[in-house]
C-alpha cells in the first residue's frame, strides 16, 4: 500500500474526537463517508500494513488521495452527519441501495381546503401525506377504487364551483365544489381514508359506529345510512386481512446474498396485518451481514415522508455500540421509542424466514434471467456475425440514427450494443450544424460519424447504418475516407433488408432469426433514442418560449422550472403549491405561472399580448 504524503499529512493531525470522516479520490470526488467513535483510531486502521483489509477497503485506500474530517459532540450526532452525507454524496465505495423498480406512492392533498387522492411516483416537499410505495400498481389502483367507492372524495383537479360534476351525480363525490358536503363532514371522509391506509381499521369501525348512532339519535337518517354501508365495507375488509402478529407496527428486514448480489426484503405489518413488501438489489462486495442491515437502516429510514414502526426485526443485528446508536437515532426522528430487534423464535422468526426466503428467491431469479438473457444475445451476436461475415466477435456495435421536424432540430443518436446487449453508458447523441434548416438525411450521417470516428476511440467490430442503400453509403464515404476498415452495414426498416458494402443484393433474415432480433433491437434503441432526444429539445425551446411571456419569470426561474417539470403537460398539471416549491420561485411567481396555464384564453392572450 503506497500512501502518499497529502495522506501523510492528513494522519497526522486526525483528532481523538467522535465525528464523520470522507475520503475523496484524485479529482476531489467524496468516494467514501463514515463516522467514528475516536476519528484518530478509526481513520488510521485504514491504512495500517496489517494484510487483513477486504477487497473492498484494499480498492477503496488505492483511490484515495485526501482525507477530510468533521468533528461532532457525540457519535449520535456523528451517525446524523453520516447518514445525511451519504444522502447527499452518494459514494462510490459506501454500500448505496438501490430499489429494483420506481415504485408509486398514493398520496392525499391534506394542504388542499378539500383533498383528493391520486397515485404518483414524485415526492415533493408539501403538506400532503404520501402511502406506499406499492410494489404491485394494479393492486394500488384496486386499493383506491375500494377506497373511493366507501368515501367518495373528490379527484379533479380544479373544482368548479358552478355546478357539480358526473362524479356527484353518480354518487362517486360528494360535490364540495357546490357546497353539497360541509367541510367537518368532508374532513372526516378524509380522515377515515387515512386510518384505512394506516391499518387502523378497527379505530375507523369504532368512530363509524359511533357516528352512526350519533346520525340516528338527530334523525338524519339518510347519513346514519351511509355510515352504515360504510362500516359494513370496512367489516368486510378487516375479514380479508389476514392477521399474522398480534399487536402493533413492524418492519421485518430479509436478508439473503450470493457471490455476486445481495437482497433485503422489506415486509409492512400494519396492526398486526402484513400489508405489503418492498425489495432492494445491490452487488456483493464482501459486507458482513450486519453492516449491510446497519447501512440499510441509515439510508432507508433517513428518506422523506418514511412511515416508522415501533419495531424493526432484523436478520443479524448489528454490534452493540452501532446498535444502541442506530435506536437513538431512530427514537430522534420517530420522536418516539424505536426498537431493533432479531426474532429467534415464534411467530416474527417464521416471519423473518419467510423474507429471507423471499430475498433469496428474487436473487435466484436475477440470475436465472440474466443468464437466459446473455445466453440468447451472445448467440444472436455470434449468428449476425456469421451472416455479414464480420472476422472478429461482434464484442461493441455502433448503431446510428437521425431524426429532425423538416429540418429543425437536427439530430442524431449513436447506440452500443456489446456482445449482443445494449450498453446505455456508451450512448450518446449529436446535435447537428450541418444541416440545421435543410434537411439532408444524408449529409447528417456524414457528419455525424465523423464526429464519432474522428479520433479513432473506442472502434466497433461493426457499426450499423438505420436506413437503405444510400445512407449506408453516404456513411461509407466518410468512414472510408478517414482510413476505417470497421466492417458497415444498414437495416432497411421497411422490409428489414440488410445491406453490405460492395453488395447489390440484401440479405433477408427469417423472422425468427435470433440475428434479425438484435439488428431490430439496436435498430430500434437507435431510433428512439434519437426521437426522445429530439422531443426534448423541442420541449424545451417550446417550454422556454411559453414562459418567456409569463410575467415575473426570467431566465434562472425558467430553468429551475424546466428542471423539475420534464414536460410542459408536467406543469399544467401541477398544483400553485407544487409550483411554489420549485427552487428560486415563491407564491407571486407560481400564481402568475398556474394562472397562466389555468386561466381562460381571454385572459391568457391578454398575458401573450394578443
Amino acid at each position: 500500500m503506497v500512501i502518499t504524503d497529502k495522506i501523510k499529512e492528513a494522519l497526522a493531525v486526525l483528532p481523538n474526537k467522535p465525528g464523520v470522516y470522507l475520503m475523496r479520490d484524485i479529482s476531489g470526488r467524496v468516494i467514501y463517508v463514515g463516522k467514528a467513535k475516536n476519528l484518530n483510531h478509526r481513520v488510521h486502521s485504514y491504512f495500517r500494513e496489517s494484510g487483513r483489509h477486504s477487497v473492498k477497503v484494499e480498492a477503496l485506500t488505492s483511490h484515495v488521495e485526501d482525507i477530510e474530517t468533521i468533528i461532532t459532540d457525540s457519535e449520535i450526532e456523528a451517525l446524523i452527519l453520516e447518514c445525511n452525507l451519504i444522502k447527499k454524496y452518494r459514494p462510490r465505495y459506501n454500500i448505496m441501495l438501490k430499489d429494483d423498480k420506481t415504485y408509486p406512492y398514493l398520496k392525499i392533498t391534506l394542504q388542499e381546503e378539500f383533498p383528493r387522492m391520486f397515485i404518483t411516483r414524485r415526492i415533493i416537499k408539501d403538506e400532503g401525506k404520501y402511502y406506499g410505495p406499492y410494489p404491485d400498481v394494479g393492486a394500488l389502483r384496486s386499493t383506491m377504487k375500494l377506497l373511493r367507492s366507501l368515501f367518495p372524495i373528490r379527484n379533479c383537479r380544479i373544482m368548479n364551483p358552478d355546478r357539480p360534476c358526473l362524479q356527484y351525480h353518480i354518487k362517486r363525490c360528494l360535490a364540495p365544489c357546490a357546497g353539497k358536503v360541509t367541510a367537518e363532514e368532508y374532513a372526516g371522509l378524509v380522515s377515515s381514508i387515512c386510518l384505512v391506509l394506516d391499518g387502523k381499521t378497527q379505530e375507523l369501525r369504532r368512530n363509524l359506529k359511533q357516528s352512526m348512532q350519533r346520525a340516528a339519535e338527530e334523525y338524519e337518517f339518510e347519513l346514519a345510512a351511509r355510515y352504515r354501508d360504510q362500516l359494513q365495507a370496512v367489516e368486510r375488509l378487516e375479514e380479508s386481512q389476514k392477521a399474522v402478529l398480534e399487536g402493533g407496527d413492524m418492519d421485518i428486514v430479509g436478508y439473503a446474498a450470493d457471490d455476486f448480489n445481495v437482497c433485503l426484503q422489506i415486509f409492512f405489518v400494519r396492526g398486526g396485518k402484513l400489508i405489503g413488501r418492498r425489495d432492494f438489489m445491490m452487488p456483493a462486495d464482501g459486507e458482513d451481514e450486519e453492516d449491510v442491515i446497519a447501512a440499510f437502516i441509515k439510508q432507508y429510514y433517513n428518506t422523506e415522508d418514511i412511515f416508522f414502526p415501533n419495531e424493526i426485526l432484523v436478520s443479524r443485528l448489528p454490534g452493540e455500540d452501532e446498535l444502541t446508536l442506530l435506536q437513538q437515532w431512530l427514537s430522534v426522528k420517530a420522536d418516539r421509542k424505536v426498537s431493533v430487534s432479531e426474532p429467534r423464535r415464534g411467530d416474527k422468526a417464521k416471519l423473518m424466514q419467510l423474507a429471507c426466503e423471499n430475498a433469496s428467491k428474487l436473487i435466484q431469479e436475477k440470475e436465472r434471467k440474466g443468464k437466459m438473457q446473455k445466453l440468447t444475445e451472445e448467440e444472436a451476436a455470434e449468428e449476425l456475425q456469421r451472416i455479414v461475415g464480420c472476422k472478429t466477435p461482434l464484442a461493441r456495435m455502433d448503431c446510428f440514427d437521425i431524426s429532425h421536424n423538416q429540418g429543425s432540430e437536427t439530430v442524431s443518436s449513436m447506440v452500443v450494443f456489446r456482445y449482443g446487449s445494449p450498453s446505455k453508458k456508451d450512448y450518446r447523441h449529436f446535435k447537428l450544424q450541418s444541416t440545421e434548416g435543410k434537411p439532408d438525411d444524408f449529409k447528417s450521417m456524414q457528419e455525424t460519424v465523423y464526429r464519432r470516428y474522428k479520433d479513432f476511440e473506442d472502434l466497433p467490430d461493426l457499426i450499423v447504418i438505420d436506413g437503405g442503400k444510400g445512407q449506408l453509403h453516404a456513411a461509407l464515404q466518410v468512414i472510408r475516407g478517414m482510413g476505417l476498415e470497421t466492417q458497415v452495414i444498414s437495416l432497411a426498416e421497411k422490409n428489414e433488408e440488410i445491406f453490405l458494402e460492395g453488395q447489390s443484393e440484401s440479405i433477408w433474415l427469417e423472422r425468427e432469426s435470433p440475428a434479425l432480433h438484435v439488428i431490430q433491437h439496436i435498430r430500434d434503441e437507435a431510433h428512439r433514442f434519437a426521437i426522445s432526444y429530439h422531443r426534448k429539445r423541442l420541449r424545451k425551446k417550446n417550454l422556454v418560449s411559453v414562459l418567456d411571456n409569463i410575467e415575473g419569470i426570467g431566465p434562472a426561474r425558467r430553468k429551475a422550472l424546466w428542471k423539475t417539470f420534464a414536460t410542459l403537460e408536467a406543469m399544467k398539471a401541477a398544483s400553485e403549491e407544487e409550483l411554489a416549491a420549485v427552487e428560486g420561485m415563491n407564491r407571486p411567481a407560481a400564481r402568475k405561472v398556474y394562472e397562466f396555464f389555468h386561466g381562460d384564453i381571454v385572459k391568457k392572450n391578454e398575458m401573450i399580448g394578443k
